[in-house]
């Protein structure tokens, strides 16, 4: 592989593990947020069915943030660690 394609995959993990570390620190705020907005599109429910929305919301929100962050951390890692061993 070329330097600039590892560039390439060095942006791209970053830019994952960005979103992914996002999404897990604000996913209570998201998964809310979303929840309020069902809520008004409903015009009014339980509170029951109100908290395991908000609920499932964000537990949506935790695994889209694992998942990408999961993912960003060892594409960022090994093509960072590839272009150290390239000589150009």
């Amino acid at each position: 592989m070329t330097r600039d394609k590892l560039k390439g995959f060095v942006v791209l993990g970053s830019l994952l593990t960005a979103i992914g570390a996002i999404l897990l620190f604000f996913s209570v705020n998201f998964g809310t947020s979303l929840a309020e907005n069902w809520l008004v599109k409903q015009g009014g429910t339980d509170t029951a069915t109100y908290l395991i929305i908000i609920e499932g919301n964000i537990n949506n929100f935790l695994a889209a943030g694992s998942i990408l962050f999961g993912i960003g951390i060892p594409i960022t890692l090994f093509a960072y660690y590839k272009m150290l061993n390239i000589n150009e």
